[in-house]
C-alpha cells in the first residue's frame, strides 16, 4: 500500500476550514479549506501572489483570518491571544528560503536559540543540539559560525533549529529555491527522512512542481488565494485539470515533439490517441489491449511512465494501426475506465 493510503487513515494535524483574508480590497485568501493528515507531506504550489505567504501567516499565528477556523493537532488557535499562541507557535518549525540565521552565532548556538527561548535547562539544550546536529549530518560544524557554512549546510542548521522544539508541524517557505540543484536533491532527502523517522507532519510551500513531485505525497495548487486543485501527486501530474496546474507541471508532462505534432492531420492511415494514466492502470499492457481489439500492431510514438512516492503515472502517445472507425471506438471505450485521460489527436501515415 502507498504512504499517501495509508495516512489517510491518521488523524488530522492541521485543519483550515473555511479561511479568508483581504487586504483592503484585495483578497489573499478566499474559502480555504484544507486538511493535512498527521505524518503526510503535503506540497502547496502556486505562482507568486497565489496566497501562500499569507496562508504561512495565518497558519503559525502571526495572522488571522476574518472567517474560518485554524486547528493544529486538534486545538482551534484562530482567537488565541498572543499570550495564548506563544506555546503552540514554538511547535511549529519553520524553515526559510534564506536560512535566517544568526550571524554572530556558532552553529550549536543557532540551533540551541528556539530552546533556550522556551527556558530549557543548558544541559538540556545542549543534549538535544548534539541530536539533531547529527541528524543532519553536522555534528563536526557546531562551533562553526554562518559564514564559513556553504548554502546546503546553512540549510541544515534551519532544518535542524525548527526541530529542536520538537515541533508537531513543519513549514518549509521555498527552503531549496536558493541552492543547487545537487544541494536541493540531499535538502530533500532528508525532509523525507526527518518526515519518515519522526513522523512529523511536512507543509512545504514552492513554486517548483519538482520539489513536491520529489517527496510529497499529496499537491494542492493555490491560485489567486483559492485552492483550485488538490489530490495525489502522481495523479495530479499525470492529469492536471486546471489550466494553472497544467502551466505549472508542463516541464514534467511529456508532450509529442514538434517533428511528429506537424506530421498529425485530420485523415490518414492510423489513430493516434494521447493517454494518460495513474495508478494500478498505468501497469497495464495497454498496447497489447489495444492490438487485440484493432488487429494491428499498437505503437508507442512517444512518452512513457514514472514514478511518485511508489505510485506510477505516465502519457503515451499511441499510434493504433488502424484507421477503423469502429475500432477506434471500441478502443476508446476500452481505455476510458482505465486512464485519467483521453484524446484523440488526430491520423499520421503508416511510416510514421
Amino acid at each position: 500500500m502507498n504512504a499517501p493510503n495509508l495516512i489517510a487513515h491518521l488523524p488530522e494535524s492541521v485543519g483550515l476550514h473555511g479561511i479568508s483574508r483581504s487586504f483592503g480590497t484585495s483578497v489573499a485568501l478566499h474559502d480555504i479549506t484544507l486538511s493535512i493528515k498527521r505524518g503526510e507531506i503535503v506540497g502547496l504550489i502556486g505562482r507568486s501572489g497565489a496566497g501562500k505567504s499569507t496562508l504561512i501567516r495565518i497558519l503559525n499565528g502571526l495572522d488571522k483570518p476574518q472567517s474560518g477556523q485554524v486547528v493544529i493537532s486538534g486545538q482551534d488557535i484562530t482567537d488565541l491571544d498572543e499570550q495564548a499562541l506563544q506555546p503552540i507557535r514554538r511547535r511549529i518549525g519553520m524553515i526559510f528560503q534564506h536560512f535566517n540565521l544568526l550571524s554572530a552565532k556558532t552553529v550549536a548556538e543557532n540551533v540551541a536559540l528556539p530552546l533556550k527561548i522556551a527556558g530549557q535547562r543548558p544541559e538540556q539544550r545542549r543534549k538535544r543540539v548534539l541530536e539533531l546536529l547529527d541528524l543532519v549530518g553536522l555534528a563536526d560544524k557546531a562551533h562553526a559560525y554562518p559564514a564559513q557554512l556553504s548554502g546546503g549546510q546553512k540549510q541544515r542548521v534551519g532544518i535542524a533549529r525548527a526541530l529542536a522544539p520538537d515541533p508537531v508541524l513543519l513549514l518549509s517557505d521555498e527552503a531549496t529555491s536558493a541552492l543547487d540543484p545537487e544541494t536541493t536533491g540531499a535538502i530533500l532527502d532528508l525532509l523525507a527522512r526527518v518526515n519518515r523517522d519522526l513522523g512529523l507532519t511536512v507543509l512545504m510551500i514552492t513554486h517548483e512542481i519538482e520539489v513536491v513531485r520529489q517527496i510529497a505525497h499529496r499537491v494542492v495548487v493555490l491560485d489567486g488565494g483559492r485552492v483550485v486543485e488538490q489530490g495525489p501527486v502522481a495523479r495530479v501530474l499525470a492529469s492536471p485539470q486546471t489550466e494553472i496546474t497544467r502551466a505549472l507541471v508542463r516541464g514534467l508532462s511529456p508532450s509529442l515533439p514538434a517533428d511528429l505534432a506537424a506530421q498529425i492531420q485530420p485523415q490518414g492511415a492510423q489513430a493516434v490517441l494521447r493517454v494518460d494514466v495513474y495508478g494500478a492502470s498505468a501497469r497495464l499492457p495497454i498496447l497489447s489491449q489495444i492490438s487485440d481489439i484493432t488487429g494491428h500492431p499498437a505503437r508507442l510514438l512517444h512518452g512513457g511512465l514514472n514514478d511518485v512516492q511508489g505510485e506510477p503515472y505516465g502519457r503515451m502517445f499511441i499510434a493504433l494501426g488502424t484507421h477503423d472507425a469502429a475500432k477506434l471506438a471500441q478502443v476508446i471505450a476500452a481505455l476510458t475506465p482505465i486512464s485519467v485521460g483521453l484524446e484523440v489527436l488526430g491520423y499520421v501515415a503508416s511510416d510514421v
